[in-house]
């Protein structure tokens, strides 16, 4: 696994002269990123065995001469230090967006789904293992189970503590396996309000001996329902005997979620200062953090990982493969894969098609082809689970044939995904007629279809610009009582703003999020902010900057950069500008140099040019 460091950054001739000028820290000081803790560290002359001052063994010379750069650039890539590798070639002007910009329109179809999951959390508080229990038991608590969450699911919003004090006057009694079948299943169905009330209500009335578990589960349903702040002051509520690792991982899932650094990095260390082991579980959340936020950091939490001697899970792997293939160094995206198969760890059908795709936007076509044979083994049919995968990633090869092939397997019984899977691909190869007789067809097996389905359906009408026929599915959403989600906003946002009605779709994203007191995804706003950006309004494109910090989208780049250039697009000067970047600890790479450059009034350049125009 370690090898991998090697893979992060090839060009490293500077590295031992960084380090020999500054020392060592320890994580923490790097990740809580406090200057002054770093020189005092520097001035006790440390003796400790892993300080970068201490000789180290040959071997861990070779293997992590990178990872002792990368404890470095903690520090120094804020200053907007640069060493002229390949990674910080890429970071200018795209960092968080994890591809270039000509191609997040054509991959966006292929996005991992990591970002907004609820798996993340259900595998923090350890509700996998209930649900693995409860698939062993027998069908008579089967039968009891669906009572219980069929009185859940007709009550109403708010209803949830009458819904279980009449399932218990009808003679029904609590069982915790009954409990955690009808929290998963409402959290399956994003009913998370209901999920806290009914937790809420076991632990107030007694009814249920609450373990660190069950703490974890209701401040995990907190932090979506009344927000991570209110979820972190909850933990004073909980018994002291029962504020242990997994509640604290908990917190740490729902900071990364939110996307904050600051917050996320205090829970991590907290956990250590607790005496806390370091988890592989923590350890792919920072990762999972820094991959959005600050790729620069991600050296620091492998040689951490390296120190504690922790292994990598499958997850970590799928995360370094997802890094390298986004930033489009196809090199070392297979050196992880291979020391991934040495660690003797098989990459999944997930981590197959995150591969694929990766060559296809890499311009490695013959090498996707071959993972897309890998994924289909002897038959497809045998291996029926990859088609939900291969499907998709055939249309963005252009092979409609080979799509056409994959479906007509899956047509005759698919599930909800391959029915999903194929809209996406045929709608990608721009059979939209294809794509629309699936859809209608779906209904013919399942009564009522979620938000996802028609979103599916609804992604396609806006990368095709059918803005009437998308307006059309959106009322026919609206008249099924459908949720409205972070996807499905994105996509009538997009529905609007390529169809040239910005301040329509801005309208929709207020007003939807308002309504439905949801919280939309960062590219929803980023594709606001790109909108007016373009077009030069400084003013919209300020608010939505605005909102952006609102919800907690803080510490990227990419959202500066973009509002700057409506300055410069605007030809307006950008006052204070660098000011107010480093007042949110934000310092500039080259792109965003260049444009500060740009929007300066007082260069020199700027106002010759101004001149001669």
């Amino acid at each position: 696994m370690w090898a991998l460091r090697r893979a992060g950054n090839p060009l490293r001739v500077r590295a031992h002269q960084v380090i020999s000028a500054h020392g060592c820290a320890n994580l923490e000081i790097l990740l809580n990123g406090d200057g002054n803790n770093v020189e005092k560290h520097h001035e006790v002359n440390c003796q400790k065995l892993d300080c970068c001052h201490q000789p180290k063994p040959s071997v861990i010379q070779s293997l992590f001469s990178s990872g002792q750069f990368m404890w470095s650039r903690g520090f120094f890539s804020q200053a907007g230090a640069n060493s002229g590798d390949k990674e910080d070639e890429l970071d200018d002007g795209f960092s968080d967006l994890e591809v270039p910009p000509e191609a997040v329109n054509k991959d966006s179809g292929l996005t991992s789904s990591d970002e907004n999951s609820d798996e993340d959390t259900i595998d923090a508080i350890g509700l996998s293992e209930v649900e693995a229990d409860a698939k062993s038991e027998e069908p008579r608590n089967k039968a009891s189970k669906s009572t219980l969450l069929k009185a859940l699911l007709e009550g109403p919003r708010n209803g949830a503590t009458e819904a279980v004090k009449k399932w218990l006057n009808d003679g029904n009694t609590v069982d915790r396996s009954d409990i955690f079948n009808a929290i998963l299943n409402l959290r399956k169905r994003k009913l998370f309000i209901k999920a806290l009330q009914l937790l809420e209500c076991l632990e107030e009335s007694k009814l249920l001996d609450f373990g660190e578990r069950d703490y974890a589960s209701r401040l995990d349903l907190v932090a979506k329902v009344h927000g991570v702040h209110n979820a972190e002051k909850y933990i004073e509520d909980i018994p002291a005997s029962h504020r242990s690792e997994v509640v604290y991982r908990t917190l740490l899932a729902n900071y990364v979620a939110a996307s904050n650094v600051r917050k996320a990095e205090q829970v991590f260390n907290k956990m250590k200062d607790l005496g806390f082991p370091v988890t592989i579980f923590c350890c792919n959340q920072l990762l999972l953090l820094y991959k959005r936020v600050d790729k620069k950091k991600i050296g620091d939490v492998l040689t951490m990982m390296e120190k504690e001697n922790v292994k990598p899970s499958l997850f970590t792997y799928k995360l370094l493969v997802d890094i390298k293939g986004s930033a489009r160094d196809i090199e070392d995206m297979e050196k992880v894969i291979q020391t991934m198969q040495e660690d003797g760890i098989e990459p999944d059908l997930t981590i197959q098609a995150t591969i694929a795709r990766h060559y296809i936007f890499g311009g490695h076509r013959e090498k996707a082809e071959k993972i897309l044979e890998q994924m289909e083994g002897d038959g497809i049919k045998e291996n029926r689970a990859a088609c939900k995968f291969v499907l998709p990633l055939y249309a963005f090869l252009g092979k409609n044939a080979e799509a056409e092939r994959i479906w007509k397997i899956c047509e005759a019984n698919a599930s909800i995904g391959e029915c999903m899977s194929a809209i996406q691909a045929f709608g990608k190869l721009g059979d939209v007629e294809k794509a629309e007789e699936i859809f209608e067809n779906s209904f013919k097996s399942w009564k009522k279809l979620s938000s996802k389905f028609y979103n599916a359906m609804l992604t396609v009408y806006a990368h095709k610009n059918l803005f009437d026929k998308g307006k059309e599915l959106a009322k026919r959403m609206g008249d099924g009582a459908c949720r409205i989600g972070p996807s499905t906003l994105d996509s009538l946002v997009k529905l609007h703003v390529d169809a040239g009605q910005v301040e329509k779709a801005d309208s929709i994203l207020r007003k939807l999020a308002r309504q439905n007191k949801i919280k939309p995804l960062y590219n929803t706003y980023l594709m606001m902010l790109d909108s007016y950006s373009k077009k030069g309004d400084i003013h919209n494109a300020e608010k939505v900057f605005s909102n952006l910090r609102q919800m907690g989208y803080t510490g990227r780049i990419r959202q500066y950069q973009v509002l700057l250039q409506a300055y410069v697009n605007a030809k307006a000067p950008a006052y204070g500008f660098k000011e107010r970047m480093k007042a949110d600890d934000m310092f500039p790479n080259r792109a965003v140099a260049s444009l500060l450059s740009a929007a300066d009034p007082f260069n020199k350049k700027n106002a010759i040019s101004e001149l001669l125009d």
